[in-house]
C-alpha cells in the first residue's frame, strides 16, 4: 500500500499574511501566474504582493492565463520567468493558472527546453511551486497534475511530469466574489474527483480515507450548492476545504473515465470544466454498479443519496444537461475506448458497449 503527497497545505482564513515566513525559503524573485480579472478582484493578489513585499521578495505577474490555458501561453509565461531570474513560482486562481504554474516551473527551469518537452518524458527538474486557490473544484493545489490545452495535437491532456506545488494556501475568503455557477461548477468537480478516486483502480485503503472523508463533507456542501441566498465565511470555507479533500484523494489515483470523457466536450464545445465531468457521472455510476455494487452503495451512502435516479436528478439541478450529435457522441465514444490511461484506470474491464452507454445515457 502506498501514499504520497509532499505539500504543505494550510486551510485556514488569511492563511496567506499568517504563513507569510514561509515564503522567504523559496528564493528572491517569484513569478506570479494568475488571470486576468479574479486574483485582482477578490483580493488574493493583493495579499499576495503584501507578503512578498514584506519579505524583500522581487515579483514579476503574468496576468494572461485563459481556460484551459494552451502551451503557446506556457511558453509565453516561461519567457517572462527566465528573463526574470524567477526563483519560483506562485499560482493564483482556479485549476487553469494552477496547472500553468506548474509548467511554467518546468520550463523555466529548463531553459535549453521549448514547449515541445510539454509531452515528452524526460528526466527533468522545475522551479518551487506555491498555490493559492481561488474556486472550489480543482484540488490542483494538492496534486502533481498539470492539464494543458495543446492545439497543435488537437486536444486537452495531462503533460507526464509530476510536479507537487510545495506550499498550498488555501482560504475560503477568496470564493466571496465568485459567482454562484462558478461555484457550483468547480464544487461538480470536485464532487467528480471523489467518485473517481475511489472507484479507481489504483484506490487503496489510504487514498480511500480522503475520498469518503469528502463524499461525507460534499454531502453537507449539496444544500448549500441550491440555495438561492448568498453563501457566509463559513460555508465558503467548507467548499474549499472539500476541493483541497478531493485534490488530495485523486493526488494518488488520477482521475477516471469521467474526466477523460469530459475534456473532448471542453475542447470542442467549451463547456466549463465541472459541467463536462459532471455530465457524466450518473451513467458512469450505473456502469459501475454492475461490477462493483457495494462500492457504488457506498458511494451513494455517503452522499445521503437515496438511488442513481436521486443522483442524476441533484446533478440535472445544479449543472442542467446537455445535448450532443450523434456524430459527435460516436467519435468522442471511439477516441476513449482507446485511450489507455483512463480506461486502465477504471477498476474493472470496461467494454466498448459500456461506454457508448454512458455517452447515450449522458449527452444524447
Amino acid at each position: 500500500m502506498n501514499f504520497y503527497i509532499p505539500t504543505n497545505i494550510f486551510v485556514e482564513k488569511d492563511c496567506v499574511t499568517r504563513h507569510s515566513s514561509e515564503f522567504a525559503r523559496f528564493g528572491k524573485k517569484a513569478l506570479i501566474v494568475t488571470g486576468a480579472h479574479s486574483a485582482k478582484s477578490n483580493g488574493s493578489l493583493n495579499d499576495l504582493i503584501s507578503v512578498l513585499e514584506k519579505n524583500n521578495i522581487g515579483y514579476q505577474i503574468f496576468d494572461q492565463v485563459e481556460e484551459n490555458p494552451c502551451v503557446e501561453t506556457i511558453a509565453k509565461a516561461a519567457s517572462v520567468g527566465k528573463d526574470f531570474n524567477a526563483d519560483f513560482v506562485v499560482g493564483i486562481g482556479g485549476g487553469s493558472p494552477l496547472d500553468a504554474a506548474k509548467a511554467i516551473a518546468l520550463l523555466i527551469a529548463n531553459p535549453l527546453e521549448n514547449e515541445q518537452v510539454l509531452y515528452q518524458k524526460k528526466d527533468l527538474g522545475h522551479l518551487p511551486v506555491i498555490a493559492v486557490p481561488t474556486t472550489c473544484g480543482t484540488g490542483s493545489e494538492a496534486t502533481a497534475v498539470s492539464v494543458l490545452t495543446n492545439h497543435q495535437m488537437g486536444l486537452k491532456k495531462s503533460i507526464p511530469y509530476k510536479i507537487f506545488p510545495e506550499l498550498a494556501l488555501v482560504d475560503g475568503k477568496y470564493l466571496a466574489g465568485a459567482s454562484k455557477s462558478l461555484i457550483v461548477n468547480t464544487a461538480v468537480d470536485a464532487l467528480a474527483h471523489l467518485i473517481e478516486s475511489y472507484l479507481n483502480s489504483k484506490a487503496n485503503d489510504l487514498n480511500k480515507m480522503f475520498s469518503e472523508y469528502g463524499l461525507k463533507l460534499w454531502r453537507q456542501n449539496k444544500e448549500l450548492l441550491s440555495l438561492e441566498k448568498p453563501l457566509n465565511e463559513d460555508d465558503l470555507q467548507k467548499l474549499m476545504f472539500t476541493s483541497t479533500i478531493a485534490g488530495v484523494s485523486i493526488a494518488h489515483t488520477g482521475t477516471g473515465l469521467p474526466h477523460g470523457m469530459s475534456y473532448d466536450l471542453t475542447y470542442s464545445f467549451g463547456i466549463p470544466h465541472g459541467k463536462a465531468c459532471g455530465y457524466f457521472q450518473a451513467a458512469y455510476l450505473e456502469v459501475c454498479q454492475k461490477h462493483l455494487p457495494d462500492e457504488v452503495k457506498k458511494v451513494l451512502e455517503l452522499l445521503q443519496i437515496e438511488n442513481l435516479k436521486e443522483f442524476q436528478l441533484m446533478i440535472d439541478n445544479l449543472i442542467g444537461k446537455y445535448k450532443l450529435s450523434k456524430k459527435d457522441a460516436d467519435k468522442f465514444a471511439e477516441a476513449i475506448s482507446h485511450n489507455e490511461g483512463k480506461l486502465s484506470a477504471t477498476p474493472f474491464k470496461i467494454s466498448q458497449e459500456e461506454i457508448f452507454q454512458i455517452y447515450e445515457k449522458s449527452v444524447l
